[in-house]
């Protein structure tokens, strides 16, 4: 129970819940701090709408991310697929280094405004890490692990399923943390294109001159992504094998 209390995840958590669902409580607050603004809360779409939308985009396009960067990773650490790596590190390189904006301003004249374009953005930004990392944590099983497995009998779907990806897994999570967390400050520019997102009360503030509605959406989408990547360090330490 002690234990319990000093994990920062609960405490991360409890704040984020608390600001998530009783954010007007603190109409005071904001009041005192930022006076004269038209309003002290945004109001335009509840918290808790704005979290299950700005949610499901991270969720949908890390999702893709994770499934597409895996396999490409699996594929060009495969004896017929190695001399594919150069061409897959390479588009994954140029996804990563795209900027979302531009991603979102080419997307939108075919796929229109909403939530499409930004999950397509967001894909192509958090595949590098994903394909990077499993990569490497593929690579770094021991070749004498392999081999033993190989003179038991296993056949390469065995090898990969039983040994490779379960050893590779810290690795491979550790990707995947670095591009949800990416993934969840990015998806705010989505409220340009017409997502709703926690950048809904940011960009909304900042076209009214309304600090408090920045402020809010800020603080927010600053604890969703602490919490999950704190939640992702726990994982990740569950999966390090002893030692």
């Amino acid at each position: 129970m002690r234990t319990l209390w000093r994990n920062p995840v609960l405490w991360v958590g409890a704040l984020f819940a608390a600001l998530l669902f009783e954010m007007r409580q603190l109409r005071p607050v904001f009041a005192w701090a930022f006076p004269g603004q038209r309003s002290d809360i945004f109001d335009r779409a509840g918290f808790v709408e704005l979290f299950a939308s700005h949610l499901g985009l991270v969720a949908a396009s890390a999702g893709a991310a994770t499934v597409v960067g895996i396999a490409l990773a699996i594929a060009v650490t495969r004896p017929a697929g190695r001399d594919f790596r150069a061409i897959v590190d390479t588009l994954a390189t140029i996804g990563q280094t795209f900027p979302p904006a531009a991603v979102l301003a080419l997307a939108v004249p075919a796929l229109g405004f909403g939530p499409r374009p930004t999950v397509v953005a967001l894909f192509l930004y958090g595949l590098l890490p994903i394909v990077e990392n499993a990569i490497a944590g593929i690579e770094t099983v021991p070749a004498a692990v392999r081999d033993a497995a190989h003179g038991m009998g296993l056949s390469p779907w065995q090898i990969l399923r039983d040994i490779e990806l379960p050893l590779a897994a810290p690795l491979i999570l550790a990707g995947i943390r670095v591009s949800v967390t990416i993934a969840i400050g990015t998806a705010t520019i989505g409220s340009t294109v017409g997502a709703l997102t926690f950048g809904t009360p940011i960009f909304d503030g900042l076209a009214g001159n309304n600090i408090a509605f920045v402020v809010q959406g800020a603080a927010l989408v600053a604890l969703f992504a602490i919490l999950t990547d704190l939640v992702f360090a726990l994982l990740e330490r569950r999966l390090r094998p002893p030692g």
